[in-house]
């Protein structure tokens, strides 16, 4: 089983109400509250009016999905920066909620981001929505109950302030102050990591655990800690919220793809998803909404339909 996120309720950023969650990529339903560390304010939506149709791409979808002119998506919006809600509290924002609004417009259609909880979206594709965009990993087994397109991956990202000042290697944490989310896998590698440390008798990880992001991240930046773990799209937002105060250490691990959920059979639904998004991809729309979240890390090149190489 690939490594899972964790699903988060709620947190403040900066008074803003906004819900972050470090597991909608994976399977558990487990919630602790979570958040994003800024120092400025969240970006604005991306301006999609110059995207154009395209009449050959719009044409592969089937009159069920085309035909009121909209494209209903399911979204649980609960992981800052790739789907949350706005200062208003209902309107949701984030490179997901960007990237299916440019998706809607090469199609020829306008998107309609519906609230929903993140383990009832999968069961109403198809019927309620006519796809699901809320940060799913793609595995086998969501494979034999739907189709994926994919388009971006996640993983796990090391923070540490700018220059990485206390000269933090991630290869020995022993005896290194880490800062982790609560109730997260990243904690758990931590925990599982400083318990190595005694064994092999050197000194345990000096592990501090916030119930919310943004905790975790002030630890650093003021240095209270030397380094944070958290998800790659979670941890390269911080960064982008904290004017240069932080950086990434290293690579990101545990890295897997996450796609666009769509009814299992429909064919014709997925191939127009997956041409639509490579289109945007080799037009540099994709790289730019992503940037604009701070989440280029998980960019990827190519969009396809039911992926192989995928966790397990």
């Amino acid at each position: 089983m690939s490594k899972q996120f964790f699903r988060s309720i709620a947190a403040c950023l900066l008074g803003v109400a906004l819900c972050v969650s470090a597991a909608a990529c994976g399977t558990s339903d487990d919630a602790s509250s979570s958040g994003s560390e800024t120092s400025a304010a969240s970006p604005q939506a991306y301006d999609v009016s110059k995207i154009e149709k395209d009449e050959e791409i719009a044409a592969l979808l089937p009159d069920s999905v085309k035909q009121d002119g909209v494209l209903t998506v399911g979204m649980d919006t609960s992981y800052a920066p790739a789907e949350f809600l706005a200062e208003d509290g209902k309107t949701p924002v984030g490179y997901d909620v960007d990237l299916s609004n440019a998706l809607a417009k090469v199609l020829g259609l306008k998107a309609d981001q519906q609230v929903s909880k993140f383990d009832l979206i999968i069961p109403a594709v198809g019927s309620k929505y006519d796809v699901g965009i809320s940060s799913f990993t793609i595995t086998p087994e969501r494979m034999d109950a739907v189709d994926f397109v994919s388009f971006y991956k996640a993983g796990s990202t090391w923070v540490t302030k700018k220059g990485n000042p206390t000269n933090v290697d991630t290869a020995d944490l022993c005896g290194v102050r880490v800062a982790v989310q609560t109730g997260t896998t990243q904690e758990e590698e931590v925990t599982q990591m400083s318990e190595d440390c005694t064994k092999n008798g050197k000194d345990a990880i000096d592990i501090l655990s916030n119930a919310l992001q943004t905790d975790v991240t002030t630890n650093v930046t003021t240095g209270k800690a030397d380094v944070f773990y958290a998800d790659s799209p979670v941890a390269g937002y911080a960064i982008t919220q904290t004017d240069g105060q932080l950086e990434a250490l290293g690579e990101d691990v545990g890295v897997t793809k996450q796609g666009i959920v769509v009814k299992k059979g429909d064919k014709q639904t997925a191939e127009a998803l997956q041409k639509a998004m490579q289109k945007l991809m080799d037009s540099g729309v994709y790289e730019e909404i992503l940037e604009q979240w701070g989440a280029q890390s998980g960019a990827v090149d190519k969009s396809e339909v039911n992926p192989t190489d995928v966790s397990q």
